[in-house]
């Protein structure tokens, strides 16, 4: 396998032509030229439809460049787990969080993570469900944690926390303004997150198994954008109970009570077993194991 010429792929592919893709690996257009050449060699395949005034991949180009980003990734990775054993580095650890989890629930996990063990460096990138699953298949984080769904058999996916979603609105000073029913939400506007996020898809699949058409959908990429919106009266939303406390402290949102309804999910963490063994993923899983369902 040719790990510089993937490597001069992956550059190709995003800088999006040969001399750019070059100033970026520090060598020269013809060798550039000469890895492309040697890869669709080895893969037997054209990797690229030319034209004078762009570059777009194939079929098997677009295959190539997914498992490029892996393999390189997971080179790296080696890379640094066998530096790491050999001359004993600070432990790293990257975390990947979708949004409520990131920001309502895993800090008080950092908190324990540094007090067991207080050398280790953290990254923590926040994203929602779709795009933290992406991270951990191309191992740009080691560890994803998620609130929705993940169907990638590549990964490792384990339920650690319950999650209580809650309908709410703008706080209701008047006993008369109350929502009791869930037939009463007919034809309200929602106020939502955006595709791919977990919540999104949570509040979607209970709008329709209920049989509840939205007035109108308002789209922020933002669990605080979401909970402003509602504050202000511009609709209702369904939103996880970690992230309300404030509000309802404050009386800025209120809780909208539907009898015998509730609704739960569970938050996952995901990582590819490849890394199973990386000593910080072991680290943080412990601290999971005290929340763990």
């Amino acid at each position: 396998m040719y790990y510089d010429a993937l490597r001069t792929f992956i550059a190709v592919v995003e800088e999006g032509n040969f001399t750019k893709a070059a100033e970026k690996r520090l060598i020269s257009q013809p060798s550039v030229s000469v890895h492309i050449q040697n890869l669709e060699k080895e893969f037997e395949t054209a990797l690229f439809i030319r034209s004078p005034k762009k570059l777009r991949l194939t079929s098997t180009g677009e295959l190539l460049y997914e498992r490029a980003k892996q393999i390189t990734q997971i080179y790296e990775a080696t890379k640094e787990e066998i530096s790491q054993h050999l001359h004993e580095h600070q432990l790293e650890l990257k975390i990947g969080a979708s949004f409520t989890i990131g920001e309502y629930v895993l800090p008080p996990l950092l908190e324990e993570l540094f007090k067991r063990n207080p050398e280790i460096k953290l990254e923590v990138i926040i994203g929602n469900t779709n795009e933290i699953i992406e991270y951990v298949k191309l191992f740009q984080v080691d560890f994803g944690l998620i609130e929705g769904q993940c169907n990638e058999k590549s990964l490792h996916v384990s339920p650690f926390l319950k999650d209580e979603l809650k309908i709410i609105g703008p706080f209701q000073k008047k006993k008369s303004e109350e929502i009791t029913s869930i037939e009463q939400l007919q034809n309200r506007t929602w106020v939502t997150r955006e595709k791919g996020s977990g919540t999104r898809a949570f509040m979607e699949h209970v709008l329709r198994s209920h049989g509840l058409k939205a007035k109108n959908v308002i789209t922020i990429s933002s669990t605080q954008g979401v909970k402003e919106a509602v504050i202000r009266g511009m609709g209702f939303s369904l939103i996880s109970n970690f992230a309300i406390s404030s509000e309802l402290q404050n009386q800025q949102l209120s809780i909208i009570p539907i009898q015998d309804e509730i609704f739960v999910r569970k938050f996952s963490y995901i990582y590819s077993p490849i890394l199973k063994n990386k000593k910080p993923l072991e680290v943080f899983r412990k601290v999971l194991e005290r929340e763990t369902i």
